[in-house]
């Protein structure tokens, strides 16, 4: 049959108490550390998620960071837009204009769904954290503050060295290869024709 009381662990009585006063002993000892904030700013880390800013330019109005957000606190409105055809004989398209982009960091829990959803590359990281405001309502912002968050938006960290090139930095530079062929050889045409003028 088991006993009924577990036995006892092994040191003297009064062993927890003793340890427990080395440890604010030695506490008392340290010098303390005070942030002295807001006269000198915190260095944060660089995933800190801050704020969200917006690059309005790659933003193509999908909608996808709205339906994806499970706390809804993305306002999204915008307009289609007729564009003429790019050739002659081609068809009129529409895009979308975007109108208004909101965002509600009373409702938002930085969970970074939108950002990692978004296909264009629009939504980011800001480490800002200073927008407290004495009202709740006002703790929406509208895509004018959201894009003066993105100048605070740290570069990505670097290339593994020995990783493969970007698929977008290698065609970027393919085609300026090509371009610059291009010029140097019509340079050279262009050239060799007014050397043909003169010797006649």
């Amino acid at each position: 049959m088991a006993p009924l009381f577990p036995p006892s662990r092994p040191g003297f009585p009064g062993s927890g108490l003793a340890k427990g006063l080395a440890v604010t002993l030695r506490t008392m000892t340290k010098k303390t550390v005070t942030a002295q904030y807001p006269d000198v700013q915190p260095e944060l880390p660089p995933r800190t998620r801050g704020v969200i800013g917006l690059f309005e330019e790659n933003c193509t109005v999908c909608m996808l960071c709205a339906r994806e957000c499970p706390d809804w606190c993305i306002y999204i409105d915008s307009h289609k837009e007729t564009v003429p055809a790019a050739a002659p004989g081609g068809r009129e398209r529409s895009r979308n204009v975007l109108d208004r982009f909101a965002i509600d960091f009373s409702l938002c829990m930085y969970c970074g769904i939108c950002i990692e959803v978004c296909p264009f590359d629009a939504l980011f990281w800001s480490p800002e954290f200073e927008y407290a405001e004495t009202d709740i309502h006002e703790l929406t912002h509208e895509r004018d503050k959201l894009r003066e968050w993105m100048w605070t938006v740290p570069e990505p960290p670097a290339l593994d060295p020995h990783a493969e090139e970007p698929k977008e930095i290698a065609a970027a530079r393919k085609a300026a290869d090509k371009a610059a062929e291009k010029a140097a050889a019509a340079a050279q045409a262009q050239a060799e024709a007014e050397a043909q003028e003169e010797q006649q």
